[in-house]
């Protein structure tokens, strides 16, 4: 009975000693760590095995390994997630595993944060801060996720690990850069879903231009979420803030960044880069993490996928992405034919489409243009900006329109010049060769325009002898010292070729003692001169009436002289000094002008004012005019003269 009793009892201890020993398993299965504070202090290290929890449980910091590896790194994590689905958010050591579990993460002697194996004297991390001593730091884990290194007070951080963010994106971290310090935050790739080390890819703010967020793959743009819309970025639709997501955006002259926020505090999200370039957002629901959106989705996603001047469309029929904009048209039409349109496109040949100010191409899903090299005004409202467009389309039209204007005014004068040119050398040539062959004397000379220039002086006034009808006359001293006098036509005297050349023959063939000998003549242009010899007793003209100006001799020149002595005296000037800028340069010309204009009565001698009889000198100058007229056969005899002024 008693070795019943005993062998019942030893079954009994065998069964407790196999339960506690199941229950002693369990129990360090189910507290695989030793959980501690969420602090790091001088005299409180953490080595591997031990953990830090944030105060509301939601983050931890440790040591773990990737799956299948074995080298350890200093990570935070979710806490509260099953082990299986532990997600990674930020890795102290990425690039510098320890190999064994002998890792310890303490404040060494100058107060920063570091990470040595148990028997190493070099470090694989530190956070290698600006801090005073060892007695004046601590390092605390947030519920943000965030590690910071503070002095004992707690008031100044020297160091955060969101501002060494590795592939994940928490909310409140913020992303950009510092332009007092120019210290960029950005995110970085794992090089694999086992390895954490710094991989190929990136995703950073570029600050030239208007700043835009970027994707970079081996440093090259590799995606483009465009540019801030005041609520989102543009390439983004997904962002658009609701009522648990918001966004921050800074753009000033201390920092360009920005910051993702929740505003239900336990909600758990996260934007992570991965491996391959592409940026998740996703959110944690029940026991999986949701994506929300992600970028790039498609090959339209993709930076610069289809070149200048085009754009690209995954809703294409032709099921080509990329198509060119109105007006253009493939750079090579191989490439684009081999679905290759990196080449872009260049202008269509002869089309005008956007010179004519029809004014901007609407265009639908895609985004705002590059800006790495664009200024935008963001204080300008969008009535001031609709204002501002229609008064640039206004103003390019009116340039428009006074350049068309302009240039076709500049080839209608340079046309016009040619012509005139041609023309006037022409004319010139013309009217040489004619006067050359109705002279009759081959030995009138010709003298060149330059010559008589040269001669007078550039007809300087000081040289002037005197003036008439027909025009002025110059003297002037050739090259040799031969004085001339130069007979210069007006060129209101009314008087052609024809009658000059006619001039020039009958004075050519006249040969007296008491009339000047002409030397020769000149034609150039409207130019019309004949060269006198020089009389230092001067002309005739100061002695007696010049009457037959514009007259033909007859036997009623007296009847003639009559009247040209008639219209002196009612003027009070003489017709053969007389001179008026006008179609008739002379005194009886410029009479009969104010005649038939009925204005005659403007020609009566100012010096006698208003004191005469109106009527009787209307009369006088109408029996002056019937003596002058243009033809003898038309002159009247004195006695009809006579007859009218009665």
């Amino acid at each position: 009975m008693l070795s019943k009793r005993l062998k019942s009892f030893a079954g009994k201890a065998m069964c407790s000693a196999k339960e506690l020993f199941t229950s002693l398993l369990l129990l360090s299965l189910g507290f695989r760590y030793s959980v501690s504070t969420d602090t790091v202090t001088p005299n409180q290290p953490i080595k591997d095995g031990d953990i830090l929890v944030s105060t509301n449980k939601t983050f931890a910091l440790g040591f773990f390994s990737p799956p299948d590896s074995s080298r350890r790194f200093v990570g935070i994590w979710y806490y509260q997630l099953p082990e299986a689905k532990r997600t990674v958010v930020w890795v102290a050591n990425r690039d510098n595993p320890l190999n064994d579990t002998s890792g310890v993460l303490s404040i060494n002697g100058q107060g920063n944060l570091v990470l040595n194996s148990k028997n190493g004297s070099i470090p694989f991390w530190s956070t290698n801060a600006s801090v005073s001593s060892m007695n004046n730091s601590m390092a605390r884990l947030l519920d943000s996720g965030n590690l910071v290194l503070v002095a004992r007070d707690g008031e100044r951080v020297a160091w955060q690990s969101f501002d060494y963010p590795s592939n994940t994106m928490l909310p409140f971290m913020k992303l950009g850069l510092d332009r007092r310090t120019g210290f960029n935050r950005y995110l970085t790739s794992w090089k694999s879903a086992e390895n954490p080390g710094t991989g190929n890819c990136s995703y950073a703010i570029d600050p030239s231009g208007y700043p835009q967020l970027f994707a970079y793959k081996a440093g090259a743009p590799f995606w483009r979420a465009g540019s801030w819309t005041g609520q989102r970025w543009s390439g983004v639709a997904e962002m658009t803030r609701n009522f648990i997501f918001n966004v921050s955006y800074v753009n000033n002259q201390d920092e360009i960044s920005i910051t993702y926020g929740v505003t239900v505090p336990n909600v758990l999200t996260r934007m992570v880069l991965d491996e391959s370039g592409i940026t998740r957002r996703s959110t944690w629901r029940g026991s999986k993490w949701v994506e929300f959106w992600s970028d790039p989705k498609e090959s339209c996603d993709n930076y610069r996928e289809c070149g200048p001047n085009s754009y690209c469309d995954p809703t294409n029929p032709d099921k080509f992405e990329c198509t060119c904009l109105p007006g253009f048209e493939p750079m090579s039409a191989s490439d684009w034919s081999l679905r290759d349109g990196s080449g872009g496109c260049v202008r269509k040949k002869g089309v005008s489409t956007c010179r004519s100010g029809e004014g901007f191409v609407k265009l639908r899903r895609v985004k705002t243009p590059d800006t790495s090299i664009a200024r935008v005004d963001m204080s300008l409202s969008l009535k001031e900006s609709q204002y501002a467009k229609r008064r640039s389309l206004i103003r390019n039209k009116g340039i428009l329109a006074v350049l068309t204007v302009s240039v076709a005014l500049l080839l209608l004068l340079g046309v016009s010049t040619v012509y005139w040119l041609v023309m006037k050398k022409k004319r010139e040539s013309t009217s040489r060769k004619e006067l050359d062959g109705s002279t009759g004397n081959s030995d009138l000379p010709f003298f060149d325009l330059s010559t008589i220039v040269a001669a007078t002086d550039h007809f300087s006034v000081a040289n002037k002898l005197g003036e008439g009808g027909f025009g002025s006359v110059l003297k002037g001293v050739l090259s040799g010292g031969k004085e001339i006098a130069i007979k210069r036509l007006s060129k209101h005297s009314g008087q052609g070729i024809e009658e000059f050349k006619n001039e020039v023959a009958i004075i050519a063939k006249l040969q007296h003692r008491n009339l000047v000998r002409i030397l020769g003549y000149c034609v150039q242009g409207e130019e019309k001169m004949l060269i006198y010899e020089y009389l230092p007793n001067r002309s005739l003209d100061s002695f007696i009436f010049e009457y037959a100006m514009q007259g033909l001799f007859s036997v009623k020149s007296d009847v003639y002289s009559f009247g040209v002595l008639l219209l002196e005296i009612i003027t009070g000037k003489k017709n053969s000094t007389f001179y008026h800028d006008g179609p008739t340069s002379n005194l009886i010309g410029h009479v009969w002008d104010l005649w038939r204009e009925g204005s005659a009565m403007e020609i009566v001698d100012s010096s006698l004012g208003e004191k005469y009889p109106a009527n009787e000198v209307s009369r006088c100058i109408h029996v002056g005019l019937l003596c002058v007229q243009n033809s003898s056969r038309s002159a009247h005899h004195v006695s009809s003269c006579f007859h009218v002024g009665q």
